[in-house]
């Protein structure tokens, strides 16, 4: 039965919506809004400050200190009680502020003669809005029902806002979702992009927040609580249905969201919320809101991924009370740029080629979502937090994936600046276009080999139009991370053959099963490992659970039908690695010659060289290994000790550092006097002046994506490689730590 404090609640609630039903401007509404809280819950003084920008808010509506100071007192995020609200996104309760750390008054306000304060902050799914304040004259601490009173008017107050009910002249609100906005994220893939926003999960809008009834909200609840926990339940038993996916992560993270879906604590704080007044919409959306501020407050890893299983969890809900599914009618913009929290590589796939960006509030650059932006060639921005929260379908967007930077609801300046970007961009690709059939050869005369990346088959048009001369890196385990189970052997035989008849001849470098670290494939199980990057990937795994490498080695024998066939294996580490793998092809070779199938008329095996071990590895070693392609990307964060997937240390180091460019000498050095075929695959290499730099000091052969081959060959064939290497060589004896700039000052002076 509810208690005299919910009765009260609901009454409050009630008057609230009644207030929200009136035809009134904004101002006036947030003036009913203090007097209304102020009393029901006995307090002289209730007020409303707002955010006007991320870091200042403004005293936008009171009752009980002086009118004129109404969008005059500002402060800044931190600044007094207030601010310290805002800041942490915790409720601060005291009996006695002026007491307190950190308290400061605003003269103009006439608020000295107050002692108790309560503030709770006003916000929304981790947006937030502002901060709402009671206070009395009478040194007393609020009681916890007034405590949840209070946070259930600042939801109130984020929900109206959302749905623009302070918007009007002389409003305290700007709308929602109208103005220009600045996000800072990560390059996840370079490019630049211009198009409207298309929401992966588009939001869900709660319109009845207060209920008169809550029997029957209960009872909304509990039939869609009940079917949430079908729902979880079905997707177990259909991941049970694979052996090795019944062990795996995705069973796992099923298995949690089964666990907070049949949590009565979870069940609890919904029911109290609705007995006190609140519908069962507004109950689920409050204690996500919750949730949400938890986690930005947590730094455990742990503890963050099991409160995005409950936001996750959450919107479930909400969707099965309100109807709003992804499927809402709405069709593709024109130039959809797609924008969401996360996302896998098998729904960014169904998108196909229709994006022309893609903008993430999580991600990592060496998530699926980026090796699959890479493969369709797609600018992508990782880490622009809350995009998701401010974004509507439909919002005119530019993505700047060479910076990082996403501008939403640009200006027309900004659009002209950028548009202008993008056209000098499309000019320089038209040049680039006009060098593509041309054999890349430097200045004083070294030709370089360019190759292109690619995993997928939608790549294989890049190969031609690009100029590349052939696939230096086929990244297979794309094939393997965007499905639910494991591919056949039959399946895989398939796609290589179209591959290599895409390839119309050109070389393919084959790089078989690199999985593990970041590549983690749904239908097998994982290991806990506290340093996964170092731990059981690649070729590791495939020696020690050898059946998928040679079903994977025999697909490929297949598809090659005679014809050449290059095969590299990952992350060789040392010889005995080497020497093991290249069994396995042996064994694969005997096996079909055996049963009557045609194996390729030219074989070629090299490994990645992604481990400073391997590059002081045996001469035996060298002499044996066919070809070599340093893998940079992981090599270099070996080398430097520093996490790729670390924003706070991964651009800390250069390329271009002294004693990363000697290393990568040694290697040449060493492969030169065994007569090893070398090359170089990663970013870097499609980053002109790293490559010109490379090829300075002896690599022949540099892959890299599609659209980097026309910018790398442009710079090097207006270079001498001798002179860049003299550039190199000078900075050295001068004790500089990086060459970037000795060589940046020899381009511009050589222009």
């Amino acid at each position: 039965m509810p208690t005299n404090t919910e009765s009260e609640s609901r009454k409050l609630l009630g008057r609230l919506r009644d207030t929200m039903a009136e035809e009134a401007a904004g101002q006036e509404r947030l003036d009913k809004i203090t007097h209304l809280t102020a009393d029901s819950m006995g307090t002289e003084v209730c007020s409303i400050y707002l955010f006007r920008d991320p870091e200042t808010l403004e005293l936008c509506a009171t009752q009980g200190l002086k009118a004129e100071a109404v969008h005059q007192t500002r402060m800044k995020l931190g600044e007094g009680l207030v601010g310290r609200v805002a800041r942490t996104g915790k409720t601060i309760n005291s009996a006695d502020a002026p007491k307190e750390r950190g308290f400061r008054y605003m003269p103009e306000t006439g608020e000295e003669i107050y002692s108790s304060f309560l503030g709770v902050p006003i916000q929304r799914l981790g947006s937030k809005l502002g901060v709402l304040v009671v206070q009395s004259k009478q040194l007393r601490q609020f009681t916890s029902d007034e405590v949840y009173a209070l946070e259930v008017v600042a939801m109130v107050l984020a929900e109206m806002s959302e749905l623009g009910a302070f918007v009007g002249e002389g409003a305290a609100l700007k709308a929602r979702h109208t103005q220009s906005m600045l996000f800072r994220g990560g390059t996840g893939q370079e490019g630049s992009a211009m198009g409207h926003a298309w929401l992966h999960e588009p939001r869900v809008v709660v319109t009845n927040l207060v209920s008169d009834d809550p029997d029957t909200e209960l009872k909304r609840l509990h039939e869609a609580v009940d079917q949430l926990r079908v729902s979880v339940d079905e997707m177990l038993a259909g991941a049970g249905g694979n052996s090795e996916a019944g062990e795996g992560e995705h069973t796992q993270v099923l298995e949690a969201y089964r666990m907070f879906a049949n949590s009565k604590g979870w069940m609890r704080r919904m029911e109290e919320d609705i007995a006190r007044g609140l519908s069962a919409e507004a109950a689920v959306e409050k204690e996500q809101s919750t949730a949400r501020a938890r986690m930005a407050q947590v730094n455990d890893a742990y503890l963050r991924e099991r409160l995005h299983d409950l936001d996750d969890l959450s919107n479930r809900l909400l969707r099965i009370l309100t109807g709003q599914g992804r499927q809402t009618g709405a069709e593709l913009p024109e130039n959809p740029i797609l924008i969401a929290r996360n996302i896998g590589p098998a729904e960014l796939l169904e998108y196909n080629r229709k994006l022309k960006g893609v903008v993430l509030e999580e991600g990592s650059v060496g998530s699926h979502a980026v090796i699959v932006a890479r493969a369709l060639a797609i600018p992508l921005v990782i880490h622009a937090e809350r995009i998701t929260n401010e974004a509507l379908n439909g919002d005119q967007i530019l993505v700047d994936g060479d910076q990082g930077v996403v501008h939403l609801r640009p200006d027309e300046t900004v659009v002209s600046a950028f548009r202008d970007k993008m056209e000098m961009q499309a000019k320089a690709q038209e040049r680039y276009g006009s060098i593509r059939d041309t054999p890349c050869v430097s200045a004083d005369g070294v030709p370089i080999s360019l190759m292109m990346n690619a995993g997928l088959m939608a790549d294989l048009p890049s190969l031609e139009d690009s100029g590349a001369e052939g696939v230096g890196l086929f990244r297979t385990e794309l094939q393997f991370l965007i499905r639910n189970q494991m591919p056949r052997r039959t399946e895989l035989a398939d796609l290589y053959t179209r591959v290599l008849d895409a390839a119309k001849g050109k070389r393919v470098i084959f790089r078989t099963l690199d999985i593990g670290s970041d590549k983690v494939l749904p239908y097998m199980k994982t290991l806990d490992e506290p340093n996964p990057a170092l731990g059981w990937r690649a070729i590791r795994v495939a020696l020690d659970r050898p059946g998928v490498m040679r079903m994977q080695l025999q697909a490929l024998v297949r598809a090659a039908n005679g014809r050449p066939l290059t095969i590299m294996f990952p992350f060789i580490a040392q010889y005995e690695e080497y020497a093991r793998a290249r069994e396995e092809v042996d064994k694969v070779l005997a096996r079909e010659r055996k049963l009557g199938h045609a194996v390729p008329e030219q074989l070629e095996v090299g490994t990645m060289l992604e481990t400073p071990s391997l590059a002081y590895a045996s001469k035996r070693f060298f002499e044996e290994v066919e070809f070599l392609s340093i893998g940079g990307n992981d090599l270099k964060q070996f080398f430097f000790a520093a996490d790729r997937e670390n924003e706070l240390v991964r651009r800390r180091y250069d390329t271009l550092n002294v004693s990363f460019l000697s290393f990568i000498g040694d290697i040449v050095a060493r492969c030169e006097s065994t007569n090893t075929p070398l090359s170089f695959c990663g970013e870097d290499a499609g980053r002109p002046i790293e490559a010109l730099c490379l090829a300075a000091i002896g690599l022949r052969s540099l892959s890299m994506r599609p659209a980097s081959v026309g910018p790398v060959k442009s710079l090097l064939m207006r270079y001498s490689l001798k002179e860049v290497r003299d550039v190199i060589e000078e900075a050295k004896l001068r004790g500089e730590q990086s060459v970037r700039q000795s060589v940046m000052d020899y381009l511009r002076d050589n222009a």
